[in-house]
Formats: structure tokens, sequence, C-alpha cells
């Protein structure tokens, strides 16, 4: 939903998480992650999503993509997207909610977040179709078999309606295991007692990036954030030098590892082997897809989801 030049317009939110795993050490889990969110991320950046929200009304990088997200929750009120999305500052949210829905509507949300997801990626995937038919099996199984309890962006995106169209019905699949593994992720953080300011701090630290892109497309102000990292510093989390402890390194990596275990949980049989087989044969399948998307230009790298460039990544 907004150029790749322009970084005041990113967000996906995986609420907190970043791949910072070598290559080599990424898991199945993570390994679809990388495939599914780089499919799924194109309706943050592309700038022909932001011009279909804003044609229905909704002006602004923002107002779209809090519509476009939130549509599957319905016409919820602004503590709610704050609540599920976990990462934004709240009075941030409620610049936008409800507003938006007084501009348009979630069923209209739905239909044009559906229509611009899919004529982006034909745009930059050429054959996505045969990639379509070839997944769809095996991704909509997997969400069929997701438990919903306590995941509600999950829950509600599994809710919606299955598009005719095999690409937005692909590019819905992929936003169903995005959001499964987002909410699992703010469970593993929520767990941790971590909340989505700190998450970012940690991020930050972790990354050795400078702070300002996630507070900007996050909303946090510099005090929040000072806030955050002297609570991080009296948990022993970031250390007198104010770098990532070896204790923040620890809770880290402990989070990325529940959100892996949760995230294959929808793939797990009675053999964890078959699992690792399915989920390496739908990283196969939807591989040059995914790497033809993230060579487009469309995603600026780095950007605050945490997602690398394939090239890179895997």
């Amino acid at each position: 939903m907004a150029p790749s030049s322009s970084p005041p317009g990113v967000s996906a939110c995986q609420d907190g998480e970043i791949a910072t795993t070598s290559p080599s050490a990424l898991t199945p889990a993570r390994e679809l992650w990388l495939r599914i969110e780089t499919l799924h991320a194109v309706t943050y950046f592309d700038p022909s999503v932001t011009a279909a929200s804003e044609a229905l009304g909704l002006r602004g990088f923002w107002r779209g993509y809090f519509g476009f997200r939130a549509a599957p929750l319905g016409p919820v009120a602004g503590g709610v997207v704050a609540a599920t999305f976990f990462n934004f500052e709240p009075s941030f949210v409620a610049r936008r909610v409800p507003e938006i829905w007084a501009l348009a509507s979630p069923a209209d949300l739905l239909a044009a977040r559906s229509r611009s997801a899919a004529d982006v990626l034909r745009r930059l995937a050429p054959g996505i179709e045969a990639v379509a038919d070839a997944v769809l099996p095996a991704l909509t199984g997997a969400a069929a078999r997701g438990i919903v309890a306590g995941r509600p962006l999950f829950a509600a995106n599994r809710d919606v309606a299955a598009a005719g169209d095999p690409v937005a019905a692909l590019w819905q699949a992929c936003t169903d295991l995005r959001e499964h593994r987002g909410d699992g992720h703010v469970a593993a953080l929520t767990a941790a007692g971590i909340d989505g300011c700190e998450a970012h701090v940690l991020i930050a630290l972790e990354s050795g990036r400078p702070p300002e892109d996630l507070q900007r497309t996050r909303g946090w102000s510099p005090e929040q954030w000072a806030d955050a990292t002297d609570r991080l510093a009296a948990r022993g989390l970031v250390a007198t030098d104010g770098t990532l402890s070896p204790a923040g390194r620890t809770l880290r990596t402990d989070v990325e590892a529940t959100t892996d275990r949760l995230a294959a949980e929808p793939f797990a049989t009675a053999a964890d082997t078959a699992a690792d087989g399915e989920l390496a044969t739908l990283v196969a399948t939807l591989d040059p897809a995914a790497r033809a998307v993230s060579a487009a230009g469309v995603i600026r790298y780095p950007n605050p989801i945490g997602l690398p460039p394939l090239a890179e990544g895997g």
C-alpha cells in the first residue's frame, strides 16, 4: 500500500518479528513464512493497493492499512485493532479507527484488497496461476487444521468467503497463515511479558538498526521508546551500555522458537518428518513466485516487517 521509496508507508506487522537467523539455520516454518509473507506483503508496498483503498474514500496510507487489515474483524473499535495488531501505539490507531468504517464498509474493503492483491501478484509474478493451483489445497488444508482459539486475526481471515479467482484465493490463504503465525507471535511475546513497544526495542537492539523507522511506522514517541528501554533494562534484558544483554538474546531466541513451533502446528501429522516434508514441498513450489515479487523492487528492504529479500533470506 505504499511505494518502496516511501519510508512512512510501511507496516505489515509480524508484530515484533524479524528474521535474524542465518539461512542455513532456518526452520521449515520460517522458510515457509519468508515465501507467504513476501506474497502477502504486496498489499503494504504497491501503490496500486493504496489507490484501491483511496478509491473507497480512505485517504492516506494508514487509513487504508488499518481498513484493509482489520476488515475481516468487522467494524470494530480502535481498542480492538490496537489489541490484535499488538505493536502499534494505541492513539496512533485511534486516529484512524473507527473513523474508517464511516468511510468504507468492511465488505467493500475485503473485496478491494482481494482484487488489488491478485492484480499485483499477476503483474509481478507471471505464472502465479499455476502456483495457486498447485499449493491451494495444501495451504487451505493447513488453515482448516489451524486452532483459532486465541488467534483473532487468523480466525477472522479464515472466515473470509473463498474467492473465485485462484490468485486472490492464494493471497488469502497466505494471509490466513501469516496471521496465524502473527497471532502466535503475539502470544509468545505476551507470555514473555513483552509489550508492543518493548518488542521493537529488542528488535532494534538485536539487528543494530536505528530505531527511528520502527518508532515512526508504529506511532511510538521517543519518550515511550526510552521508557520501554528502561523497563527492559530493569529486567536485565538490556545491558548497562545500551546493548542487548545475553538474557535479552535468550528471550528473543525463545520467542522466535515458540513462534516457529506454533506456526508449524497446522502442518503437523503423526510424524514430524511428514510435516517437514509438506512444508518443504510448499516452500519449493512457492519459491519462484515469491522470489519474483522480492526482486521486483516493490517491497523495500529493510522494512519494519523484518522481511529480508529472498536472495538473502533463504
